[in-house]
């Protein structure tokens, strides 16, 4: 359904992103932020889903400015690479792979002329989609999923420019209930959930996998960005 196109950041860097358009007119867009595996086959068939519910999906490649063409898996190896590529780029001067984030919104924006941009990311797109909501006036909706980090003091004290939903999972070893439920204290106006589930919970090519939890998650979000996007 999509195919790659070339972004171009504000400073210049070219940046992947796969794009997913829908049959006839777009309702919105949608920018899809990856976990720490690249824009594997997984991140492709979500955008592709958004484009299947009328929405222009856009996921940039947003380890491009330390490795090209990453699209790994999800064996151990491949987690302890990503976790090492996601480190490389979360230590790029500020602000770093939010250029690409910016840039693949400044892209959804041309593809739906006056419509509206939503963002949603996974893991550390999660984190991203949190920073893309705070810094972003062209964002009007974010949805983030187990996002890694996002409940730290310091994101916590981030003030969002848009409506915001999460998603996190009750047995999720790498975010805990604590902090979920410390940034829900500091942050009143996001919309919460926890599921009975895992990290990863809503990729079905992970052993994480909860097909509950990712339908009632999807059901919210398709529902979310129907409100503010259209």
């Amino acid at each position: 359904m999509g195919s790659f196109v070339e972004l171009t950041a504000v400073d210049g860097a070219k940046i992947p992103a796969y794009v997913a358009k829908p049959e006839g007119a777009p309702r919105g867009a949608i920018v899809v932020l990856q976990e720490i595996f690249g824009v594997n086959s997984h991140i492709r068939s979500v955008a592709d889903r958004y484009a299947a519910q009328g929405y222009v999906a856009v996921a940039p490649a947003t380890f491009q400015r330390v490795q090209p063409d990453v699209e790994l898996g999800y064996t151990e190896a491949d987690m302890k690479q990503g976790f090492a590529l996601k480190t490389a780029v979360e230590a790029l001067p500020e602000p770093g792979v939010l250029r690409d984030v910016e840039a693949a919104v400044a892209h959804a924006v041309e593809l739906v002329p006056g419509g509206k941009v939503g963002v949603v990311g996974f893991c550390w797109g999660g984190l991203m989609t949190w920073r893309a909501a705070c810094n972003l006036g062209s964002v009007s909706a974010a949805v983030c999923y187990y996002g890694g980090g996002m409940t730290s003091e310091l994101e916590a004290s981030r003030q969002a420019l848009c409506p915001v939903l999460a998603h996190f999972g009750a047995k999720d070893h790498y975010i805990s209930l604590e902090s979920v439920e410390a940034f829900k204290r500091a942050q009143p106006k996001v919309e919460v959930h926890v599921y009975e589930a895992d990290h990863g919970f809503n990729c079905d090519q992970r052993g994480s996998y909860d097909e509950a939890a990712a339908k009632l998650a999807n059901e919210r979000t398709l529902a979310f960005f129907k409100q503010h996007l259209g």
